[in-house]
């Protein structure tokens, strides 16, 4: 089998209800689609997705139509890393960080869901499953809602069977952290797991400050307290705390986790599928993790959940709230497995 055409599409819309973190507005839902197809007419395809500038959607289908995609016409899709190799090569003299590395993994997303498809299977079943069914928890406490909208999203994720609900914090002054965490523990209850993410906002004196009553406060982790770059003070940070410091959504590629985790400056490994690479990048980036004993949590859901199958170290996947359509519900506050071929999943 040979790749013979690599198809890219891009689309870009304001949100109908925009989100905020600590450093952003995420107003837009734009998307790059890649399809590859081969010359036994099976196809595999992907999606990365943007929630925030028009063009981004456009300026990675360009890097992916005229730099990307000629490397692969041609070769076996089934040589996943190998093809890998081929893209790292030629991005490293422009820096194969940032939409490069967004592009390879839009590539590498589509190879898998190819592969599973051409086998007739889903791709955790590739990957060696080690689980039926994969926690969850719902990340719903965005900064534009007041404390009425923080509760009312809070119980639902509670009606709808989730393990527990993350909270953006770093918005405002601590007294405000502290009403919001407190406004959604007398919702969710004592057991449910709560967690905090500050998005990057903080230094590290005040990543230090507030981390230590988060902790009192029994958050279950804390979330990119620190710029994603700085491991110096994540391994400082962590040495000073109990809390776990769950971080590596804005790392890129699986060689920027390995300081961190050796250094003991993570807690729990949060990958992103873009930023990370990829299926491939994010299963060795577990994989790492678990030979440190370190747990491992998706940041978002879709495709990942083919990767949190397959991984020892799973704790989490992240989702929003599930749609009031939803094909599904959760079982014991988990998503069960896809069963269709390739990388489909139930909370794309």
């Amino acid at each position: 089998m040979k790749i013979t055409k690599v198809e890219v599409t891009a689309a870009s819309e304001a949100k109908g209800h925009a989100v905020r973190d600590a450093i952003q507005l995420l107003d837009r839902n734009g998307h790059t689609t890649v399809t590859i197809e081969t010359d036994d007419g099976v196809t595999g395809r992907s999606r990365i997705y943007f929630g925030r500038e028009a063009s981004s959607p456009d300026v990675l289908a360009m890097i992916i139509e005229r730099q990307l995609a000629p490397e692969i016409i041609g070769e076996d899709p089934a040589f996943i890393r190998g093809i890998r190799s081929r893209l790292r090569s030629l991005t490293d003299y422009q820096g194969t960080q940032g939409l490069s590395t967004f592009g390879m993994a839009a590539i590498d997303q589509a190879l898998w869901d190819l592969q599973g498809k051409a086998l007739g299977v889903p791709v955790w079943r590739l990957l060696g499953a080690q689980r039926s069914a994969i926690p969850t928890y719902a990340m719903v406490g965005w900064l534009e809602l007041d404390i009425a909208g923080l509760e009312r999203v809070s119980a639902k994720a509670m009606e709808q069977g989730f393990r527990g609900v993350k909270v953006k914090v770093g918005g405002g002054p601590l007294s405000e952290d502290l009403e919001r965490v407190g406004a959604v523990r007398k919702i969710i209850g004592d057991d449910a797991a709560l967690m905090v993410d500050a998005n990057q906002a903080f230094d590290y004196t005040e990543a230090l400050r507030r981390g230590r009553v988060y902790e009192d406060l029994g958050c279950r982790w804390f979330e990119e307290p620190l710029p994603a770059a700085d491991t110096a003070s994540h391994i400082k940070l962590a040495e000073k705390l109990d809390i776990p410091i769950a971080t590596g959504e804005n790392r890129y590629g699986q060689a920027s986790f390995r300081e961190l985790i050796e250094g003991g400056g993570v807690g729990i490994v949060q990958p992103d599928l873009r930023r990370a690479g990829g299926i491939t990048d994010c299963y060795e980036i577990g994989l790492m993790a678990a030979g440190f004993n370190i747990p491992y949590a998706s940041h978002g859901g879709g495709a990942h959940i083919h990767v949190l199958a397959a991984l020892p170290n799973t704790i989490y996947v992240e989702s929003g709230l599930l749609p009031d359509n939803s094909p599904i519900s959760l079982i014991d506050g988990c998503y069960p497995l896809p069963d269709q071929p390739g990388l489909a999943s139930w909370n794309d």
